[in-house]
């Protein structure tokens, strides 16, 4: 029996926590995961997340791998979270552009439900959450997805990392406490890709102190240590182990210096092998996939003023899960 989310889920609210005594705050609750496809899979990680029952979830790219599914899609998702629950989308490469998918078609079926979204839904957005006083800014972009008329530009410099650096820049200038970027493509991987996402963004999302950073496009789970830069470690090449970037091997991290790089590409597709003699490993705290405690799952993100609670929930029949959290 597949579990739906109740219809007060459809806008963001506002969960309210209180332990011994102590003052009560305020959080918001999301899911992520990409890779998603069709199959008994896809249906167990969304089965998980509405029993986890977040305010919204951002899903990171790659949706149906068919050709003309794009309502089917749709509608399996509906089906399992709810006409107007906010399944909050951003481009992978099999649908950015209509190959397997078609990203405008998806993005009319599962529209933006998140109030004050500012930017192009579905490509390059942000948006504030909740809308009044924050505790979080989701910042999606899109570099190396092609698109119909070509790949955005991310180069430094361009408009579009300009756009970037001034959501990131404008969530510290109002005080909002965390701040999340999310793009399909990873720069540092285990698995079988190059650094799509490009070498000089990464490194200006780290300069900049971005609490997380959320990716798909590998079919497996890869969580970063801290990663982060002092006048020991100024920048991070890749495929060179940059031993000196590694702020913090803990599961327990602190606010501002530095950032956690996150792949859930485990939302439904069959996971892929991890070469575990990558010489990115060592930045690596946590991995599963097809050769290594393989599993399908969520991210499931808890934020409140003064802390970031992350854990990798497994769908139903797989048992890996990782955990971390980040304190002001």
């Amino acid at each position: 029996m597949r579990h739906l989310l109740a219809a007060g889920m459809a806008t963001l609210s506002l969960v309210v926590l209180a332990a011994c005594g102590s003052p009560e705050e305020k959080s918001v609750h999301f899911t992520a995961a990409g890779d998603i496809g069709l199959g008994e899979g896809a249906l167990a990680v969304l089965d998980t997340v509405a029993e986890l029952k977040p305010d919204f979830n951002i899903a990171l790219g790659d949706f149906p791998y068919e050709p003309g599914a794009d309502q089917e899609f749709c509608d399996m998702v509906t089906g399992e979270l709810g006409a107007d629950f906010p399944y909050q989308l951003l481009p992978g490469n099999h649908e950015s552009d209509g190959s397997d998918g078609d990203i405008k078609k998806l993005a009319a079926c599962l529209p933006n439900r998140l109030p004050g979204l500012q930017g192009d839904y579905a490509e390059q957005w942000f948006v504030d959450v909740p809308q009044e006083e924050p505790l979080a800014r989701i910042i999606v972009v899109s570099p190396g997805i092609e698109f119909p008329d070509g790949k955005l530009d991310y180069s430094k410099g361009s408009d579009r990392w300009n756009w970037t650096e001034k959501a990131i820049d404008g969530a510290r200038a109002e005080n909002i406490p965390w701040t999340v970027v999310a793009m399909h493509t990873p720069c540092f991987t285990m698995g079988r890709y190059a650094c799509a996402a490009g070498e000089s963004l990464t490194n200006m999302l780290i300069s900049k102190k971005v609490d997380v950073v959320l990716n798909g496009h590998e079919h497996l789970y890869q969580r970063t240590h801290q990663l982060g830069f002092s006048d020991r470690c100024e920048y991070m090449t890749v495929k060179t182990v940059e031993k000196r970037c590694v702020v913090d091997t803990g599961d327990s991290m602190t606010q501002g210096r530095g950032t956690v790089f996150i792949t859930v590409g485990i939302g439904g597709r069959t996971p892929r092998e991890i070469n575990r003699d990558d010489p990115e490993s060592h930045y690596f705290a946590s991995w599963s996939a097809g050769n290594h405690n393989s599993t399908l799952g969520t991210l499931d993100v808890t934020a409140t003023t003064s802390r970031m609670d992350v854990k990798l929930v497994p769908a139903d029949g797989y048992t890996f899960s990782d955990s971390f959290s980040i304190r002001k």
